[in-house]
């Protein structure tokens, strides 16, 4: 039932976050905004350690370990997929950042031995194609000319580095690194890295005194960073980087289905039949029935 809470908490969170990354496009640059969210989300993580009496004494290699999960999940990937938009549109995003639940299945067996199971495979074709079907006129529209080809291959880039993040979050937990604390002192590492590149490009540190824009800044850093990583990590920890992936196959079916209410998104046929298959593919992924990877 935990898992089951954590599952949802992550894929609704994410899901929402979707409509308020909406109101920080503007007069902030999309780098800088990213800066803050993290960095509030990191201060207020490490404010809650301190008040809470968490421990906050890690040796050296266990905070190299918290700033390379930094510098792959809280950092240089969102970066990376802000890149990406720039070529792509966020559906065929979307469609890219599906594949995570793949290279998860991968680099966990790789890099921490996880076992392969046939119906995690099968599950995440199901959702995949399911993804595809949804965003097809999007993917139909695409031009592979030189700039839609840079776009996928940063969309990938910022993929992989999230799945290594992902499995960093793994080893962590198995060395006892906990996750708030790891989420705090990472979410710090990255923001210093990023501003550090903010700086380099000669980025503008702006900031909009605007309900909208604190507002959603608050929600992103609290719940969309906080809560959702808190949940995400967790759950990582708990049923393995390659079980956990699949929730972000329904992120943005949350994000569609809130679209429909505040945006007016129209669901067809082909979307409709896509999101039963990537439910269907997730409750395949994740049941505890098991068939032989042979």
């Amino acid at each position: 039932m935990r898992n089951i809470i954590l599952y949802i908490i992550t894929v609704l969170v994410w899901g929402s976050t979707w409509l308020a990354i909406k109101y920080q496009l503007g007069s902030v640059d999309p780098m800088v905004s990213v800066i803050y969210r993290f960095g509030l989300a990191a201060a207020l993580l490490m404010l809650f350690c301190y008040v809470k009496g968490l421990n906050l004494k890690f040796s050296l290699k266990e905070h190299l370990f918290m700033a390379l999960l930094g510098v792959l999940l809280f950092s240089v990937n969102y970066w990376l997929v802000y890149v990406a938009e720039l070529y792509l549109t966020s559906g065929l995003v979307a469609v890219i950042f599906s594949s995570i639940v793949f290279m998860n299945i991968a680099n966990g067996s790789i890099f921490l031995g996880a076992a392969v199971e046939r119906k995690m495979i099968i599950g995440a074709v199901f959702g995949i194609i399911g993804i595809v079907m949804i965003f097809m006129p999007e993917i139909e529209a695409f031009d592979l000319s030189d700039k839609g080809v840079f776009g996928l291959s940063i969309g990938f880039i910022s993929v992989l580095l999230a799945s290594f993040g992902n499995i960093t979050s793994a080893r962590n937990t198995r060395n006892n690194i906990p996750v708030i604390q790891a989420n705090a002192f990472g979410m710090g590492y990255g923001t210093i890295l990023l501003a550090l590149i903010a700086l380099i490009l000669g980025k503008e540190f702006s900031f909009t005194v605007s309900i909208p824009y604190i507002s959603s800044l608050l929600y992103l850093s609290v719940f969309g960073s906080i809560i959702a990583f808190g949940s995400y990590l967790t759950l990582i920890g708990a049923i393995g980087a390659d079980k956990a992936s699949y929730a972000i196959m329904l992120v943005p079916l949350v994000a569609l289905i809130l679209s429909s209410f505040f945006e007016g998104y129209s669901w067809n046929f082909s979307a409709v039949l896509g999101l039963l298959l990537v439910v269907g593919g997730n409750f395949l992924a994740l049941s505890k029935r098991r068939f032989s990877s042979a």
